[in-house]
């Protein structure tokens, strides 16, 4: 499972990045913040590489093993 927490992320779009999968990506619209922080968009496709955990300067991000 990805999870993002919205109250550390500051919408850098690392983990959109390098996620190998594409299950990561960021919205076009911004949040109620003004910003846009990344939605996982299909989480079956997640190969639970962690590069986006690994990437994100701000620890906003984590994948968790079912």
């Amino acid at each position: 499972m990805i999870k993002v927490k919205k109250e550390y992320c500051k919408g850098c779009g690392y983990c959109t990045l390098v996620c190998p999968t594409g299950s990561i990506k960021m919205p076009e619209e911004l949040d109620k913040e003004g910003k846009r922080i990344p939605m996982v968009v299909d989480e079956d496709t997640c190969k639970k590489c962690h590069l986006c955990e690994l990437s994100c300067p701000d620890f906003a991000i984590s994948v968790e093993e079912d």
